[in-house]
C-alpha cells in the first residue's frame, strides 16, 4: 500500500463519500443553480485537517450561540471543489467548497455565508422542503393519472397535454417554494450578523462575488433562488451608513495558503506566493508545494523558518513531521509529531499521523503505542486510516481491521472479502467476528 497516498489522506486528509439523491431531493444551497426531478448518485471529496476545522469552528461559534444552536451540533465540512459554493443537505452539517474558502477576503464574509446556511438549519427548511416535494409528487401523479384517463376515454390530445404538464407544474411550485426559503434564510442571516455585530457589507461582498452576468438571461421563475441582483437590492435596505472595512485575519490567510499549497499545481503556488514574498502564509504554501513536489530539503528549510518565528504553532510541527516521514527520518518525524500533539492537546488526526510513523518505524514499543493512538482516534471518530494502522500493528486481526478500513472507504466488495477471511480465523463469538459478519451481511442500497 502506498504510504505517501495514505499520509495525504491524513495530512490535509481527503475522504470520498457518496451523497445519494432521490426523486425531488435537492441541496438547499446558497449559490448553486440546480435542476429538479433528477435522481442520481454523486461523490464528493471531503477535506479533513485539524487546523482548517478549528478555524471553521471558531468562526461559526458566535453565530451558533446567537442562533441558540449548540456549537457542537453544527459541523462544518470542507468539500474539494473550486466553485464558490456552500450548502446543506439535511441535519446540521454545513458543506463549504474549497473554492469559496480560498476566495473570501475576510472571516466576516465566511460568517455571512455560514449565517445564511444556519438560517436553513434553524428554520427547518430541509424538513419543509421534503414535505413540499412529497405533496407535489402526489399532485403530479394524480394529474398524470387523470391525463391518462382523459386520453383513453375522451380527448387524447388534452390528456397528453395534462400528462406532459404535470411535471412542469410541480417543478414550478417547488422552485417558488425554495425561492421563498432562500429569502427567509437571507433575512435570518441579516438578523444573525447584526446580533454578533458583523458588518452586513460582508454579505453584500459575498453576493457580488457570486453574481454572474449569465444569470441576467435566466428566467427568474426557473431557478431555485431569487436573482442575486434582487437579493442585493433587498440587502442594501439594511446596510449600515458607515460600513467597516473587511480584512483577512492571519488564521484565514494561513488556511488559504495551506489549501492552495496542497490542492493547486506548483506553477500557481509560485505565482500567488513568489519567492520575494517572505510572509508566513507564503512560506507555508511554498513549503507544502515543495514537499508535494519532492523537494523535501527545501520544504524543511521553509518549515524550520516558520517554526523559528512561532514555536507555539502546532501545525508547523505537524508539517515538519510529514516532511521528515517522507524523507524516511522516522525518529525526527516522531519528535515533530509529539510536539504537534502536545500543542494541540492530542488532536485525533495528528494522533493518527504519529501512529502511522510508529507503525512504519517498528522500534520496540512502537506497535503498542500506534495501536493505542489509533484506537483512541476511533473513539473520537472512526477514520479509515485508523483501521489501516491497526491492520499494520496486529496481524492476527488484520483482515478484520482491513474490512473496516475498506468499508469506511465504501469499497464494499473488498471489505466483505477481508471480513470473510476474518470470520474463518477469529474466535466465533468475539466482537471482531460479530462485526465482520455484519459487514458480510451488508447490502448496498442504490
Amino acid at each position: 500500500m502506498n504510504n505517501e497516498k495514505l499520509l495525504m489522506n491524513n495530512k490535509l486528509g481527503t475522504r470520498r463519500f457518496a451523497a445519494r439523491q432521490t426523486l425531488f431531493m435537492l441541496h438547499c444551497s446558497l449559490f448553486v443553480l440546480f435542476s429538479l426531478f433528477v435522481s442520481s448518485a454523486h461523490s464528493m471529496t471531503e477535506i479533513r485537517d485539524t487546523e482548517i476545522e478549528r478555524f471553521l469552528q471558531e468562526t461559526v461559534a458566535p453565530l451558533a450561540r446567537a442562533a441558540d444552536i449548540p456549537t457542537d451540533r453544527l459541523r462544518i465540512r470542507v468539500i474539494r471543489d473550486d466553485r464558490f459554493n456552500a450548502f446543506i443537505t439535511g441535519g446540521s452539517d454545513i458543506f463549504i467548497h474549497t473554492g469559496l474558502l480560498t476566495r473570501i477576503d475576510s472571516p466576516a464574509e465566511l460568517q455571512a455565508v455560514l449565517a445564511h446556511e444556519i438560517g436553513h438549519v434553524a428554520l427547518g427548511h430541509i424538513v419543509q422542503l421534503r414535505a413540499k416535494m412529497r405533496a407535489e409528487t402526489t399532485r403530479m401523479l394524480v394529474m398524470q393519472a387523470l391525463g391518462v384517463g382523459m386520453a383513453a376515454m375522451y380527448n387524447p390530445q388534452a390528456g397528453a397535454g395534462m400528462v406532459a404538464g404535470a411535471t412542469g407544474v410541480a417543478q414550478q411550485s417547488v422552485l417558488a417554494f425554495t425561492r421563498e426559503e432562500e429569502r427567509a434564510a437571507d433575512d435570518f442571516a441579516i438578523r444573525l450578523l447584526n446580533e454578533i455585530e458583523t458588518d452586513l457589507t460582508a454579505l453584500l461582498t459575498v453576493f457580488q462575488k457570486m453574481q454572474s452576468s449569465a444569470e441576467n438571461r435566466i428566467n427568474p421563475h426557473n431557478i431555485s433562488h431569487p436573482l442575486t441582483e434582487e437579493r442585493i437590492r433587498h440587502l442594501r435596505l439594511h446596510l449600515p451608513a458607515n460600513p467597516r472595512p473587511q480584512t483577512a485575519s492571519n488564521e484565514l490567510k494561513m488556511v488559504q495558503a495551506k489549501l492552495i499549497g496542497y490542492l493547486d499545481n506548483a506553477d500557481r503556488v509560485r505565482t500567488l506566493f513568489p519567492n520575494s514574498d517572505t510572509s508566513n502564509p507564503a512560506l507555508y504554501a511554498r513549503a507544502i508545494m515543495r514537499m508535494r513536489s519532492g523537494d523535501l530539503e527545501g520544504a524543511k528549510t521553509g518549515t524550520l523558518t516558520l517554526i523559528s518565528r512561532n514555536r507555539n504553532n502546532p501545525f508547523f510541527f505537524e508539517l515538519l513531521g510529514d516532511i521528515e516521514f517522507r524523507a524516511g527520518r522516522y525518529d525526527d518525524s516522531v519528535k515533530a509529531y509529539e510536539q504537534a500533539l502536545k500543542l494541540t492537546n492530542n488532536a485525533p488526526q495528528i494522533n493518527l499521523a504519529l501512529a502511522m510513523v510508529l507503525a512504519e518505524r517498528r522500534k520496540p514499543g512502537d506497535a503498542e503505542r500506534a495501536t493505542e493512538l489509533a484506537k483512541r482516534a476511533i473513539l473520537t471518530e472512526p477514520m479509515p486510516l485508523a483501521w489501516w494502522i491497526l491492520a499494520r500493528t496486529d496481524e492476527n486481526k488484520a483482515d478484520y481491521y482491513l474490512a473496516e478500513y475498506h468499508f469506511l472507504r465504501r469499497n464494499i466488495r473488498q471489505a466483505q472479502s477481508h471480513a470473510r477471511r476474518a470470520v474463518r480465523t477469529l474466535p466465533r463469538n468475539s466482537p471482531e467476528a460479530i462485526k465482520a459478519r455484519d459487514i458480510i451481511d451488508f447490502r448496498e442500497r442504490n
